[in-house]
């Protein structure tokens, strides 16, 4: 009832709104009016959009509205008969879907099958949150321009994989009711999976057939910069094209040269270029205040899970582009274009310099790991800030003040606190990590990041350093499909330890070592512990009744004076545990040779010198 009545609410807004009441192809039965006016835009870069007429136009640019994006059926047509009638554009296929769609990539170049190493790869992945697909629609104007109209020679010296829809699921499932916040296209994917999976949590995790999938395209390419297109939510501003990267402005980057040459190299000319197609770049950031929008921005935090995080920890640099979504899409797409264009011609002309930066950050080999990033409370810098002019109204429905976004550029720069991100935990690198060979889903893992291992085929005794897992938490609520689990503190207790066949050996002297650390240790809220896929370790087997430890303990302590003192203390100091004969039965329980000795016991290892 609750659906319908929202139905009608809607169907007699679009009546009474003439521009909701127009018909056009896939439309929807309104036109989101809710959402606030976007400024007028007559950026330049519309002259890169084709007339409908031009055989090689695209569904995008054939929409009278240009607010509509082809759904994967039409899409991949369109590609294949671009393939066929270019010889630098082929079509690569690398994953399929969970609901049995293939995933393909877009490669274009003049160097055939196999692309010349000597020339850098710029990948643009869009669609990973299939709502959000400018990318696509992008991606597909200029791959059009490049075979047919005068652009080859983009690819002289650079070559271009496009991946058009990474959550092709998602892409499919459908409809003009996806994002209520974003302007356009008309007809938008769905956020998640078929698996209801958030693909850009599942960089570190590597759970879904699609992130495994495309790093494996990854491994196999090297791309020297990885672009991942994004469309925003919140609040309402002037930049239409933002984007970032670890690093952005001085911040921390496990990759400080490749984010040195973004910073120096990359951002200045991309905001130029953008800046002279008539848009309005800026900074990634995210207001820390929905009812405030001077409260001040954040950096939205620097978590591998996400693309520019792993980026980051992998060395492959990572741009996250977050288009803004209340500008209306032609304006986004077009942004896009510029975008990926420019970066080729940056790569073209710098591409030396940022592989230079990428071996050096490489060959990084950190002794302490910085983890565990939260917001940083103190303000970072001062940011002027291009907003858009608002009002407050009390609202009847919830019964409170309100924001409307006004559509007007406001003159004036805001002057906003910027927010950055700081650890709070600090990991030691180990020597490498011993991973038991029954954990063959952990050791699958680690492949699919591409790390380094050595696997024994005979059991072996290795002198390392096991974890004690003190006071562990599980989460109240899952999270991408998994329940969480946390851990503050750990005790180690060195041991010679016998890994079976099958064990492997990582070690951190490689290029991933830092994705190696914050995978394997435990408190790392990255790890794959943290995200509850070793829950096997909080089980404990075997009791001992009160008939049998309660006169055992009597005679530990009349055994043992330094344990009848340490009981006594804690009797004195919690009262609660005092008042409690289970847990001072179990406080002895846990001192005998009867106790598991495996409970908390995290079973993958350091080796340390």
């Amino acid at each position: 009832m609750r659906v319908l009545l929202i139905s009608a609410a809607l169907a007699a807004l679009a009546s009474a709104s003439p521009a909701m009441s127009q018909s056009a192809p896939n439309a929807a039965p309104w036109d989101q009016d809710f959402l606030p006016p976007a400024p007028e835009w007559n950026g330049a870069s519309r002259s890169l959009i084709r007339r409908s007429t031009d055989p090689w136009a695209t569904d995008f640019e054939k929409d009278p509205e240009l607010n509509f994006s082809p759904d994967h059926a039409a899409t991949r047509a369109w590609f294949d008969r671009l393939d066929a009638s270019s010889d630098l554009i082929r079509i690569e296929a690398f994953g399929v879907s969970p609901e049995g769609r293939p995933i393909y990539a877009v490669i274009a170049s003049k160097d055939g099958a196999t692309l010349d190493p000597a020339k850098p790869v710029l990948m643009v992945q869009a669609g990973i949150h299939p709502g959000e697909i400018d990318g696509k629609d992008a991606g597909m104007m200029l791959l059009r321009d490049i075979a047919h109209y005068g652009k080859a020679h983009l690819l002289d010296e650079v070559n271009l994989i496009l991946i058009p829809i990474l959550s092709v699921d998602g892409h499919e499932r459908a409809g003009p009711y996806s994002r209520p916040n974003q302007r356009g296209p008309r007809i938008q994917g769905w956020r998640n999976t078929a698996t209801n999976q958030n693909l850009n949590r599942d960089y570190m995790k590597v759970d879904q057939e699609e992130t495994r999938a495309v790093r494996g395209l990854i491994l196999k390419y090297r791309p020297d910069l990885y672009v991942d297109v994004h469309v925003t939510d919140g609040m309402d501003y002037q930049y239409d094209i933002t984007f970032g990267f670890n690093g952005e402005s001085g911040a921390y980057s496990r990759s400080p040269h490749s984010s040195a040459w973004l910073n120096d190299a990359f951002k200045p000319m991309m905001y130029a270029a953008l800046e002279d197609e008539g848009h309005i770049p800026g900074e990634l950031v995210f207001g820390i205040d929905g009812e405030n929008p001077r409260a001040g921005m954040s950096d939205g935090g620097l978590g591998e899970r996400f693309s520019n995080g792993w980026g980051a920890a992998a060395h492959v640099p990572t741009i996250l582009i977050e288009n803004h979504s209340l500008k209306p899409y032609r304006q986004r797409v077009l942004g896009t274009y510029v975008f990926i264009e420019t970066a080729m011609h940056l790569l073209e002309k710098d591409g030396d310099a940022l592989r230079a930066a990428i071996l050096s950050d490489a060959a990084l080999r950190p002794a302490e790991i910085p983890a565990n990033f939260e917001p940083d409370p103190t303000p970072q810098r001062t940011v002027a800030f291009k907003g858009i002019r608002y009002e407050t109204y009390r609202s009847e429905s919830s019964g409170r003040e309100e924001i409307r976004w006004l559509g007007m550029p406001d003159p004036e720069a805001w002057s906003l606190p910027f927010y950055g991100s700081r650890p709070t935990l600090t990991l030691s690198r180990p020597e490498a990590y011993w991973v038991p060979g029954h954990r063959a889903d952990l050791i699958d893992r680690l492949a699919i990041h591409g790390v380094r291992m050595e696997r024994i085929e005979a059991p072996r005794t290795v002198d390392v350093d096991m974890l004690r897992l003190i006071d562990p938490a599980v989460a109240g609520r899952t999270n991408e499909g998994h329940v969480p689990i946390s851990v503050k503190t750990v005790e180690v207790e060195r041991r010679d330890w016998t890994f079976p066949a099958g064990s492997v050996r990582v070690p951190t002297d490689q290029p991933l070592g830092d994705v190696v650390v914050l995978l394997l240790e435990p408190q790392s809220n990255e790890s794959f512990f943290a995200w509850g896929l070793i829950p096997e370790v909080l089980n404990r087997v075997e009791y001992i009744e009160g008939y049998a430890i309660a006169p055992l303990a009597d005679r530990m302590l009349a055994a043992d004076p330094a344990l009848k003192a340490e009981f006594e203390a804690k009797l004195a100091a919690e009262p609660e545990f005092a008042a409690n004969g289970d847990a001072r039965l179990q406080w002895f329980y846990e001192r005998t040779p009867f106790f598991d000795d495996r409970f908390r016991l995290y079973p993958i290892a350091r080796e340390t010198r």
